[in-house]
């Protein structure tokens, strides 16, 4: 079936690609998308996160972008709106892209591109000695390879070595020779043309505050992988003269280099404006990208017995912990301020973390059935 066809039927508002509107504030961008596709369940609620210890008079919200869809759920989803209405566009029949091994990215790509009827090639860095062997079925691996993503691994030497862009086009090249039409998206979907993902999620926020009695948030947090979400929010924040500060927690790299990045992303839009100047860029990766302190997964598994909010380890959870730690150590700097978090999703990366959450999980033990209680062959229905 054409997927193009199929994708110009309504199914009640999902999955169906439409021609965008930008905001009044951002229409100066160029280029401005043409089309965007639904796939994210929007908006995303916002409500109160009664984190504990806040500096007085300290309200903290939360943006449920982990509740964006189940198999498509977090930030990833936005940018492929924008991203593959254009791989339709150009006539695309798969789309190519890359990231780490439990990539949120490229569980949320190959869910989406099968949506779409379109074959999902996937590049997965991981380590040498586990390079040659299968990656198993933990976590977003298994989404993956249910909606049958096919998957190449590469190690993290020829990752760096090599590079996301010229691995990507080794297999494009490789796809092209046999006849395929694919579309590349970049890591993280953070190009450019995702960054309106979260221009539009700006937008959305807005909106949800005029209708909720007009009071604004003085300052976004969120947590930065990739650079396109932090751009879009940045940016977006700035046109529509939010008035809000966003700070940004890099969960690898560091914070030279994001602005440098998202700086490209802005110049890419011709936005005009400097990056280091609409967003505060902060490092939280800690003992680097995916990789936890049990102090990290403590921090994961208190808020979660709190508050009842999951958070993924890779990129909410230290997010969220910079934030609580800066807020301890500067309580002055966030007194009486209203602070909006976006959850970014992730959750399918926590069983990665398995054997390192078990000691701290714990609360289990067999019931005590005394033996004075009556016991008769068949009371229970098994269903």
């Amino acid at each position: 079936m054409d997927s193009n066809l199929k994708i110009q039927d309504p199914t009640f508002g999902f999955i169906t690609k439409k021609p965008y509107v930008a905001p009044p504030w951002a229409v100066h961008l160029n280029p401005l998308p043409r089309h965007v596709i639904s796939l994210g369940h929007l908006p995303t609620p916002i409500h109160k996160w009664n984190l504990p210890n806040l500096p007085n008079n300290t309200e903290v919200y939360v943006k449920r972008e982990d509740l964006s869809g189940m198999q498509l759920s977090g930030n990833k989803v936005r940018k492929l709106e924008f991203l593959l209405a254009e791989a339709l566009e150009q006539g695309a029949d798969c789309v190519i892209t890359i990231g780490g091994i439990q990539s949120n990215h490229c569980r949320a790509t190959a869910v989406a591109a099968k949506y779409l009827n379109l074959d999902c090639y996937l590049i997965l860095r991981t380590s040498m000695n586990l390079v040659d062997q299968d990656p198993g079925l933990t976590g977003n691996l298994l989404v993956e390879r249910l909606v049958g993503a096919h998957i190449s691994l590469v190690s993290k030497g020829d990752y760096v070595n090599v590079g996301s862009v010229a691995l990507t086009n080794i297999l494009k090249e490789k796809l092209l020779s046999e006849g395929r039409r694919p579309y590349v998206i970049p890591v993280g979907g953070s190009n450019s043309l995702g960054t309106w993902g979260y221009i539009e999620a700006t937008r959305e926020i807005n909106e949800q505050l005029e209708k909720n009695g007009g009071e604004k948030f003085d300052d976004i947090v969120v947590a930065c992988g990739s650079g396109g979400t932090v751009a879009g929010l940045s940016l977006g924040s700035w046109l529509s003269d939010s008035g809000t500060k966003v700070h940004a927690y890099c969960v690898c790299d560091d914070p030279e280099y994001f602005y440098v990045y998202t700086q490209q992303l802005l110049d890419g839009l011709q936005a005009g404006v400097s990056s280091r100047n609409i967003v505060n860029i902060q490092n939280a990766k800690g003992l680097g990208y995916a990789i936890n302190t049990i102090d990290e997964l403590k921090f994961v598994k208190d808020i979660a017995r709190k508050t009842g909010i999951v958070l993924d380890p890779v990129y909410s959870g230290k997010a969220a912990l910079a934030m609580v730690r800066d807020m301890a150590e500067n309580p002055k700097k966030w007194e009486g301020r209203k602070v909006l978090f976006i959850h970014t999703g992730g959750l399918l990366g926590l069983f990665d973390k398995e054997k390192e959450m078990n000691s701290l999980i714990g609360n289990w033990s067999r019931l005590d059935i005394h033996e004075s209680v009556v016991r008769k062959e068949g009371t229970g229905k098994m269903f």
